[in-house]
């Protein structure tokens, strides 16, 4: 059945947005002491929008072959997920605290963690789809973690 696909991109639509909205890379980010491993910035669009998609197709194939009670476990994870994947965005570059949305990456780190578990009873290809996802904020994590200790301390007057 589609759609739980169409579904779930109008989802993604709605999170990539949120997280657009929430992202200003402007001269308070452009200020940050970065270290030269970073990626450049065009990457992280191309980036997001494979993990999206790969999300997509995750969720697609593992609703499509849940029991109906799995279901509603399958609703609240992506919930969680999808607000940790805004909150996230939001606290490092709205609220500009790098150091928050470092202990922040930790619960959304942990849901990707929650949902490829779970989907791995349901259809194991979907939890593997959503490996990317988990790789991918791994490296954003070890990447806040560095910008936090090059710039320290935020949220000072």
């Amino acid at each position: 059945m589609w759609i739980p696909y169409a579904v779930t991109t109008i989802a993604m639509v709605i999170v990539a947005t949120a997280g657009i909205f929430a992202t200003d890379i402007g001269p308070w980010y452009r200020e940050l002491t970065k270290p030269s491993w970073q990626p450049p910035d065009w990457l992280f669009g191309p980036a997001w929008t494979s993990i999206y998609i790969c999300i997509i197709f995750s969720v697609g194939m593992v609703w499509n072959r849940a029991a109906e009670e799995a279901q509603t476990t399958i609703i609240i994870l992506l919930l969680i997920n999808f607000v940790l994947n805004i909150l996230w965005s939001f606290l490092f570059f709205k609220l500009r605290r790098p150091d928050l949305a470092l202990l922040e990456v930790v619960f959304l780190w942990l849901s990707i963690v929650s949902l490829i578990v779970y989907f791995k009873d349901i259809h194991v290809l979907s939890s593997w789809l959503l490996v990317p996802y988990l790789v991918w904020v791994s490296f954003a994590s070890f990447l806040t973690l560095t910008i936090v200790r090059l710039n320290a301390p935020f949220g000072k007057a």
